[in-house]
């Protein structure tokens, strides 16, 4: 991937390590090969030219590294087939004469090298591999893991069924075939439905929740694109049985919400991932256009809502990850939306997303991830995806006939939109299939035709949609199941010393463990309910407990931005800032506060400022150390600052990798204090001070959301944010659910600073709360509010590691 901030690419070993997200790299020029065939599709044939030649020449797949079995065959290996066939159609007729085949050679030497991962006793491929030396054990890293999500054992079909027909060896089908086959076998026979992570030794599932996002999504993909390109029978067959099932249980117009494989009416969560955008694409080429319609629409709404669409936000359409890595899923949903009804509304979505890209994500080098689509604040990643599939869904989203020099109905996109041709189906490789179900096949054909003649028909589907995401802001709901009722005991009023409360929760089958520390932790044991109604309540009562908690955590917590205005930035840059527990509060500002940069004198901060007479008037830029923070603040203050910008000590520190704080004051009361004062680590604070040192002057907008370039205000379609107090609670609220206790989150992870609810699966849900009061955040330090910071629930944290890992 690329790093757009800073002007480079991502070399594995050389920056930082994020963790599973990494393991897309493999030292082989992972955004040149995804990007093949996008240089084709978009005529741009003299530079995909080069880029054969380049890949050819300089490209190494032998490489003593760990690579993710997944991403390097939808990335890689799918973008080597890709432009294989796009090199063979340009030979056909008349360029590239040259071509003889490099890209196939070099595909097949990538798929000898996924091959020992299919080494099993199931068939299901080990997440991990190694390029040169295979899966050996733990002297190569490999061969250690026990469980692989769905998607990643169920989305190679297509590429290695390619490979095979491309070249005719059968051995790569066969073991994509078995995977698959393994996978159906394994399905929760009575709800036909399918868990997001599975055991590849035993094939018992360990994480048993169902849905179409992270850990699922490319599976149901496969099983009907393999019936598109392979013509075979049996995967349509298995893809209708799946897909009744998902309409069955999981579809809740607009709404797309996980469930328990063996408890399918049994709500799993109370939010949704961003990853299911894809999902009505997919029913488009099912042919089942209405539902498609409704949930395109709630996508769209909540794009316009937030910009993009988060990670993650809940079935009352608010944020719940606030990162946005520009994925693609959203525009390619609305492409085969816009294919199968020539509607014009779906070329006005085109343009928003288009138009939101380059107002908020394009920076100098390229297009940014958002860190925070809050705040508008940018993460130094262009995921590889971003050309591979943003660039091709848009293109041809606008694209008359005449741009087209090849007609794209004659490929089927893979999961990474590369380009594979449909006259594979006929190569030799056909296996003789059993009786089927003919009544199975209804309703199913790959659609692009007219299929509204009466357009008010979409437009009334899309109205109430619109209108119930509109007026979700003020009105958070839990989810119930008709005719519930109230549970008995809701989380906002629960107070850990109420007999009547305890009671309560015994009743529902929630106990409470006192710890050393002085906090409560809250535990459900579902068999212990008096009722299996209760049991519901309980768990109902713990998704609302961890929903507060999320919530008060981001009301503790919102971040800030640095947005770098200037020429020749313009607003396009916008760096993640942490905010202080004192001085100006930037979310009752309208407008922030902007102003040109200036280095303080002392850098430190600590003492009366030598260089006073330039920093008034300007923001002034600090080291973090030496003394409190709510000091360097007066000193500035008295100076004559309108801000401040304080940059983190520690080298190498990032927000992409370290959980952001709150800056303290120095126990003294300090009202006076009156200007904003910032946080930034060392790798934003570097940008900044690289921008002064290469321009004369910078100008930058301290606020609590970047501002739009040449706007100012909130974006149409914000929700209106309440004024929150951030100081310590009242000792007389009845518990500070912030306080609840999680696992040590390591640097590696992309979810820091994010809040995430998420009830454990099965029996044994736990939660922790405090009793007491928000602890102190000590002077110049992070480290209990780094604690706080932390994810609310294990089992969420795992499901956004799977998010990362399927399909970044």
């Amino acid at each position: 991937s690329l790093m757009p901030l800073t002007c480079r690419g991502r070399v594995r070993g050389l920056e930082p390590s994020r963790g599973d997200i990494d393991d897309a790299l493999g030292k082989f020029s992972l955004t040149l090969i995804d990007t093949l065939d996008t240089l084709a599709l978009l005529n741009k044939t003299v530079e995909f030219e080069e880029a054969v030649r380049r890949v050819v020449a300089d490209v190494r797949l032998d490489n003593d590294i760990v690579v993710s079995v997944f991403e390097t065959n939808i990335r890689v290996l799918g973008g080597l087939l890709g432009g294989h066939s796009m090199a063979v159609m340009l030979k056909e007729s008349g360029r590239m004469v040259w071509y003889q085949d490099e890209l196939l050679h070099m595909a097949k030497d990538l798929g000898l090298r996924l091959l020992p991962a299919f080494n099993t006793s199931s068939g299901l491929p080990y997440p991990r591999v190694n390029l040169r030396y295979g899966v050996r054990g733990p002297e190569t890293r490999t061969g250690t893991e026990t469980d692989t999500c769905t998607a990643c054992a169920g989305t190679i079909i297509l590429e290695f069924a390619a490979l095979s027909r491309f070249t005719g060896d059968p051995t790569f089908e066969a073991h994509a075939r078995r995977a698959l086959d393994f996978l159906w076998e394994k399905r929760q026979r009575h709800s036909n439905l399918v868990g997001t992570t599975i055991n590849i030794h035993s094939g018992e599932w360990v994480r048993r929740d169902s849905g179409v996002g992270a850990g699922i999504d490319s599976y149901y993909e496969y099983l009907m694109k393999a019936y598109i390109l392979l013509g075979d029978d049996r995967f349509l067959q298995r893809f209708n049985t799946h897909y009744a099932s998902i309409m069955k249980y999981i579809s809740q117009p607009p709404l797309l919400l996980d469930v328990h494989i063996h408890k399918p009416l049994l709500p799993a969560r109370t939010w949704m991932d961003s990853l299911l955008a894809f999902f009505p694409g997919l029913q488009v080429l099912k042919g089942d256009i209405q539902p498609a319609i409704e949930t395109h629409e709630m996508l769209y709404q909540v794009t316009k809502k937030h910009n993009f669409l988060p990670e993650a936000f809940t079935t009352d359409f608010r944020v719940h990850w606030a990162q946005h890595p520009l994925r693609p899923e959203f525009a390619e949903s609305t492409y085969f939306l816009y294919k199968a009804t020539r509607d014009p509304y779906y070329l006005e979505v085109g343009r928003t997303i288009l138009e939101n890209l380059n107002r908020f994500a394009r920076v100098p080098c390229g297009f940014a991830a958002m860190k925070d689509v809050r705040t508008g604040s940018h993460e130094d990643r262009m995921d590889s995806f971003f050309l591979a599939e943003m660039f091709k869904y848009l293109f041809l989203l606008f694209a008359e006939e005449e741009d087209l020099h090849f007609n794209v109905e004659d490929y089927v996109f893979t999961t990474e939109a590369h380009l594979l041709p449909l006259s594979l189906s006929t190569a030799s490789n056909s296996q003789a299939g059993e009786e089927l179900d003919d009544s199975n096949f209804e309703w199913t054909c790959p659609n692009t035709r007219l299929l509204f003649p009466d357009p008010a028909f979409p437009r009334n589907l899309r109205e109430p949609i619109r209108s119930a995401v509109d007026n979700s802001c003020p009105h958070p709901t839990t989810h119930r199941e008709p005719g519930m009722g109230r549970p008995p005991l809701r989380a906002q009023d629960f107070m850990a010393n109420n007999p009547e409360h305890l009671e309560l929760l015994r009743r529902m089958g929630v106990s409470l463990i006192h710890l050393k520390d002085g906090r409560v932790q809250l535990v459900q044991h579902a068999t212990q309910a008096v009722s299996a109604v209760a049991a519901e309540d309980g768990m109902r009562f713990m998704q609302e407990m961890m929903e507060l908690s999320s919530q008060q955590q981001k009301e503790q917590l919102p971040p800030r931005a640095v947005q770098i205005v200037s020429h020749p930035f313009f607003g396009r840059v916008v760096l993640t800032a942490g905010p202080a527990q004192f001085g100006m509060d930037l979310s009752k500002s309208s407008s922030g506060v902007r102003g040109f940069v200036t280095v303080a004198e002392p850098y430190k901060g600590c003492s009366e400022l030598s260089n006073g007479e330039i920093v008034a008037g300007r923001i002034a830029l600090l080291q973090r150390g030496q003394c409190m923070f709510a000091e360097k603040a007066r000193h500035i203050q008295k100076a004559g600052a309108i801000g401040g910008i304080v940059i983190d000590d520690n080298e190498g520190s990032s927000s992409d990798t370290a959980p952001l704080f709150q800056m303290a004051g120095d126990g003294r009361n300090t009202d006076d204090v009156t200007l904003p004062l910032l946080f930034l680590f060392h790798k934003e604070g570097n940008i900044l001070l690289e921008a002064l040192k290469e321009n004369r002057e910078v100008e930058v907008l301290l606020s609590d959301k970047a501002r739009d370039r040449g706007t100012d205000g909130a974006e149409e379609g914000d929700c209106p944010t309440e004024e929150k107090d951030h100081t310590s609670p009242a000792s007389s609220k009845p518990v500070d659910q912030s306080q609840v206790t999680t696992q040590e989150q390591t640097t590696d992870d992309s979810v820091v600073g994010q809040e995430s609810v998420q009830p454990a699966e099965g029996l044994s849900s736990y939660i922790s709360v405090d009793e007491g009061e928000e602890p102190a955040v000590d002077g110049d330090s992070s480290s209990q509010s780094e604690d706080s910071l932390m994810a609310d629930w294990q089992e969420d944290l795992e499901a956004f590691k799977q998010m990362e890992k399927d399909e970044l």
